[in-house]
């Protein structure tokens, strides 16, 4: 997922780090589903999900909530109309969120390879950098942090920190509800792949 940054800095914990190395950038997202958020503190539709958004974050990274963080990363692209309204946003945000920094024009690069249209928008990536989800801020709505579960199973992340060497036999353990998830994530790819080979006729 890293690569999907490499040459390109991104600020981490409210704008007092710079990530701007590989190194650095694999620390922060390697081994994790990515969620580009894509807001502006200006949007009133943005105002109105940051609540739930920073909700869904803390129920997924704080140690007061969870026993230890989401194999999560975040990263914040602003559309934001000054330098001021980003870090304001940032400040209200859990502190593990990273952000372009402002005015980069790879937020506007990533909304074209990502189909972004409107705002809010969450595009879920798996660690390889797959699209998972074009846009996730009804599911965080409707479903909170559970979600993350959906998408982790999705995407098949392993669970590296907890993974015994006797536990590595092959198979691995998914729950009930995972032929479901395989179909629903499965479909919107293969509906993606038809309509970029009707584009190509």
């Amino acid at each position: 997922m890293a690569s999907l940054f490499s040459g390109r800095v991104l600020l981490a914990r409210r704008e007092e780090f710079r990530l701007d190395t590989e190194r650095e950038l694999r620390r922060a997202l390697e081994n994790k589903i990515l969620l580009l958020y894509f807001g502006s503190g200006r949007c009133p539709r943005c105002r109105e999900f940051a609540p739930r958004l920073r909700e869904f974050c803390r129920r997924l990274l704080d140690e007061f909530y969870v026993e230890r963080p989401a194999q999560l990363g975040l990263v914040y692209v602003s559309r934001d109309g000054s330098e001021r309204e980003q870090t304001e946003f940032l400040r209200s945000m859990p502190s593990r969120w990273l952000a372009l920094p402002f005015g980069d024009a790879f937020g506007r690069e990533l909304e074209r390879r990502f189909g972004v249209s409107e705002l809010p928008a969450a595009v879920v990536l798996k660690p390889s950098g797959e699209l998972l989800v074009g846009n996730a801020v009804r599911e965080i709505r409707e479903l909170g942090a559970s979600c993350f579960q959906n998408w982790r199973e999705a995407a098949e992340l392993l669970d590296r920190n907890f993974r015994l060497a006797e536990d590595s036999d092959g198979s691995s353990r998914r729950s009930l509800t995972d032929p479901l998830r395989r179909l629903k994530y499965k479909l919107g790819k293969e509906r993606e792949r038809e309509k970029g080979e009707e584009e190509q006729e």
